[in-house]
């Protein structure tokens, strides 16, 4: 029994319960010779069967222990992909399975299991790892798989040497041990029968409903195995033993007898009567516990969530409507052992059940009267558990059996999924939910339109967090403080008003204190992935930021990048309720008065710390256009999606402080880099006013302005305003970040070219022409010389500026050159489906317009018409005489056009257009509404150009023309 002889874990966790450690390893050594129950061959008989073939289960036993399962993790990680990180750390694992080895070494003790037997648990975990080991993601999923089931096997640390194995107890721990290996065994049989992960993953949400199944089944096991176990520990007392049995007779009798019936309650609570919303889950509460529905099990409900999202007033809320369906109502303060035994101990007296002073002393006889009242009694109960977060201290006074149902409210995860059959997140509300709650604490019974907007803006401000808001309201109305004046006022005085208990409240927590319980208890790591998770938007925040960007940072960060600790870290705040995870997306969610309340307890120089480590994962996800001409890297838009919003949040944070960046980042530099890189990412997104704000942020905290990055930032405020055409403004960026770039890399660097070309494009869209055709032909001279896969680039801005110099046969010519468009005819344009090309398509369109070749232009446009423009297919419509084809794309354009910005050059020229084409067809009034928009637009884009005249050429340098 390698469990016991080896010391895995089972005395150590048993020790404070008087174990002695040479009792025990002399009765381990007589049961070596002492046959197994025969109820362990009907297991381990299952087990087989369950694996459906004996080829995997002569592997089985040569892993006996958890010492042996570890030693051998070195030869799986052998088949291991070495991308794979978390396998690296297959040893973290061993704290998780401590609990199997814990259970294991309880039923070798008391059972009589040979190593043969208990192997099984190991040998299987050994075997699914092997099996899974093919796949990382599937490995992952095993591993979190195991490690949830090992979390649910119950702990027995209940037992004596003396305590008396009943046949009920024998049969609930071998139930329990073969719901465990027959899982195991299932799982072995799935991995062997899909050995490819793509049949894997198609298939894998059943063995997760599986788990799910078999977790639900242990639940319910364990409970039987504790009433035994609750039972035999008072047979050690028999007096008291005696005492209880003649307590029960008692009590059985007076309820036969049906003289009198019990009408209690000790709801410590008044009835809420500024209770709002919640309808969802008292729903889901009433369904869960209805008293008049059959059930097979003790009906309980768990009500889960962050502190101060409003667990117990749901709690209140319910128990005050069902006062009439049950007859007894008992509430239990449940936040320690110490509360629960003060609750029963007036429970107890309330029901009538202590006769002595010394039993109102004593809790534990309170606890025990109390429950076993709840076994005899034929009356209704509801038990109400509230602050149930010590599941230890919960267990001793959970009743095994009642008439009626349970209700627990708690922050630990743990303790939602354990006892209860079900459990619900309650979540904080809605904006509209939020602000009906508000207005009720605030007492405004008859809010104006302006209160109701107002108190919908507060709910968001405070994330919907009922405490926060029944606080906040409570403050308003004693200070009959107007809704609109209040957030403002918060700005200002957020940490005073933070402490403030709503008036006439029972909650002992405020918005300060709320949370204090949560994060005290929290280990180092958990802490430092909170303080961080504090400067993030909360929305949305991906896994991969942490486990992809945190490369380079100090020490203190290291588990950031191993999938293992870094989900032990997050483990613990999903435990707590401090974060939320979405399973859909595995990102996670936290509430931002936890963030709030996290950052206002770390020092200046903590959260400058802090801020930089957030700022430096964020710059993973956003390529790095400063030193390398990369050109545009759609390919990395799902990761820059990803870290956006963060990047945002980040810049509102500090632009909140008001003491300057500089006191926010300690490295200024590198949240420069991070804006210029999120700017940049911004500008291919064609969000060129939100590219604006945030590259000028960048430049203005940038001291070094003969740097590669001042360079990049200044170069990207150049293209944005060419893109608005702003071609002379643009010039001069340019120039500037042409020197910078020369004096850093040299003349003859190919990053060089990259410069020459924004020079081309701006003397392109100024009309100076032939400055353009000498700029574009030193950068392709440049690009040539390195070998540069950036020439396609020049070929194709040479044949654009070619075009427009009137040459649509050297521009053909020019554009063939490009290497991505080698081979390339006009078919092969009108068959991709490639978005890559269609810029170059919109260019050939045009070369073969002026080709006179219109049938081929138009099919070439009406391709490219699908990715991105639609006015000069407008424009070949009408030239074939299609006027309400035309009009329909160019109405479109205006549409689309107005829901940015940038839009407006090419909203003015469709407008153009559409009013000669309206003037044609003699409908003067739409004609003369489209004029008038369209001069509108004129005169504020280019207000030189407000005496032009009213043609096309004069709105088409509104649009420019390197721009497809």
């Amino acid at each position: 029994m390698s469990q016991i002889e080896n010391g895995a874990g089972g005395f150590e966790e048993l020790a404070h319960v008087d174990i002695d450690l040479g009792a025990c390893a002399l009765y381990a050594k007589m049961m070596k010779d002492r046959p197994p129950s025969p109820l362990w061959h009907r297991a381990l008989a299952q087990y087989r069967l369950e694996l459906q073939g004996a080829e995997n289960y002569q592997t089985v036993p040569n892993v006996g222990s958890l010492e042996e399962l570890i030693s051998s993790f070195a030869q799986i990680q052998a088949t291991t992909p070495g991308s794979y990180s978390g396998i690296n750390s297959l040893n973290r694992l061993a704290p998780k399975l401590k609990f199997v080895d814990d259970f294991s070494a309880v039923l070798a003790l008391y059972i009589g299991a040979n190593t043969a037997l208990t192997a099984a648990v190991w040998g299987s975990i050994r075997l699914i790892l092997a099996h899974a080991s093919s796949a990382a993601d599937t490995q992952r999923d095993v591993l979190d798989m195991i490690e949830e089931l090992s979390l649910s096997l119950p702990r027995f640390q209940i037992y004596e040497k003396t305590l008396p194995l009943s046949p009920l107890l024998q049969q609930a721990l071998v139930d329990a041990y073969s719901e465990i290996i027959c899982f195991y065994a299932r799982i072995i049989r799935f991995l062997r029968n899909n050995p490819h992960p793509s049949l894997r993953k198609n298939e894998w949400q059943t063995c997760r409903d599986d788990l799910s199944i078999t977790v639900k089944r242990i639940k319910r096991i364990s409970s039987t195995i504790e009433s035994e176990a609750d039972i035999a520990r008072m047979r050690k007392d028999e007096g008291r033993y005696k005492e209880v049995l003649e307590l029960l007779s008692d009590m059985k009798t007076g309820v036969s007898g049906g003289d009198k019936q019990t009408r209690y309650d000790n709801i410590p609570f008044l009835s809420n009567t500024k209770f709002s919303g919640r309808k969802d889950v008292l729903g889901s509460v009433h369904d869960a516990l209805n008293i008049d529905s059959a059930s097979s099990t003790l009906k309980s409900m768990a009500l889960f969530g962050m502190g101060g999202v409003g667990k117990t007033q749901v709690a209140v809320q319910y128990a005050y409507q069902n006062l009439q369906h049950f007859e007894v109502i008992l509430w239990v303060a449940a936040d320690n052992a110490i509360a629960i035994g003060q609750s029963f101990r007036a429970i107890a007296d309330g029901l009538g059940l202590l006769e002595t002073d010394d039993d109102k002393k004593d809790a534990a006889a309170a606890v025990w009267r109390v429950k076993n009242w709840l076994i005899a009694t034929r009356t209704t109960c509801l038990v109400i558990f509230d602050n149930a977060d010590d599941l230890a201290a919960l267990k001793t006074a959970w009743p095994e059996s009642i008439n009626g149902s349970v209700l627990l409210t708690t922050r630990n995860f743990a303790v939602a999924t354990t006892l209860a059959v079900q459990y619900i997140q309650v979540d904080p509300f809605s904006d509209s939910d939020g602000s009906e709650l508000l207005l009720k604490a605030a007492g405004l019974d008859h809010p104006t339109a302006s209160d109701t907007e107002h108190a919908v803006a507060i709910s968001s401000a405070f994330g919907g967090l009922p405490l926060a808001l029944t606080q906040v309201g409570g403050f308003i109305a004693q200070r009959k403080l107007s809704l609109h004046s209040f957030l403002p006022l918060y700005e200002r005085n957020s940490a005073k008003i933070d402490t403030r208990k709503a008036p006439g409240s029972d909650y002992e927590h405020t918005l300060s204190t709320v949370w204090d319980f949560a994060l005290k208890d929290l280990s180092e790591t958990s802490t430092r992935l909170l303080n961080l998770l504090s400067f993030f938007d909360p929305d949305s925040i991906s896994e991969h930021i942490f486990l992809q960007g945190s490369a380079g940072l100090d020490d203190d960060f290291s588990f950031l990048a191993d999938e293992m600790d870094l989900g032990d870290a997050e483990e613990e705040l999903l435990q707590v309720a401090l974060v939320n995870r979405v399973r859909e997306s595995a990102d996670f969610t936290i509430h931002r008065l936890i963030q709030s309340t996290t950052r206002k307890r770390l020092g200046e120089l903590e959260s400058s710390r802090y801020f930089d480590s957030v700022v430096h994962m964020l710059c993973w996800g956003f390529p790095d256009h400063s030193k390398v001409d990369i050109g545009h890297q759609i390919s990395a838009w799902g990761r820059c999606e990803k870290c956006i919003p963060h990047v945002r949040h980040l810049v509102q944070l500090a632009k909140r402080d008001a003491r300057g960046v500089a006191h926010v980042a300690n490295n200024e530099s590198k949240y420069a880099d991070l804006l210029i890189r999120c700017s940049w990412y911004l500008y291919e997104r064609e969000m060129y006013i939100i590219a604006r704000e945030m590259v000028e942020q960048a430049i203005s905290i940038t001291k070094d302005t003969k740097s590669l990055g001042y360079a990049s930032a200044i170069d990207l405020c150049g293209l944005i305003d060419l893109d608005l055409g702003q071609a002379a403004r643009a010039l001069e960026p340019f120039t500037r970040a042409l020197e910078i770039r020369k004096a850093e890399l040299g003349g003859e660097d190919p990053f060089i070219a990259y410069s020459l070309n924004n020079i081309a494009l701006a003397y392109t869209e100024m009309g100076k022409l032939e400055l353009a055709h000498a700029a574009h032909q030193d950068a392709i001279n440049l690009r040539l010389k390195a070998s540069s896969d950036r020439i396609g680039n020049s070929y194709s801005n040479m044949s654009s500026l070619l075009l427009r110099l009137g040459r649509p046969d050297e521009a053909e010519e020019m554009l063939a050159r490009c290497p991505s468009l080698d081979g390339f005819t006009d078919e092969t344009f009108i068959n991709t489906g490639n978005p890559r090309f269609s810029g170059d398509m919109v260019l050939l369109s045009r070369i073969r317009r002026a080709q006179g070749r219109k049938a081929d232009a138009l099919r070439l446009a009406s391709k490219a018409l699908a990715f991105r423009r639609k006015y000069d297919v407008a424009s070949m419509l009408l030239g074939e005489n299609h006027a309400s084809s035309a009009m329909r794309l160019l109405e479109e354009i205006v549409s689309i056009s107005e829901t940015f910005v940038e839009g407006e050059g090419q909203r003015a020229r469709a407008l153009y257009k559409l009013s000669e084409i309206h003037l044609q067809l003699g409908a003067q009034k739409e004609s003369d509404a489209c004029k008038e928009r369209a001069l509108t637009l004129l005169a504020k884009l280019k207000p030189d150009l407000k005496d032009a005249p009213f043609e096309e050429a004069t709105f088409s340098k509104l649009c420019l023309w390197m721009l497809w």
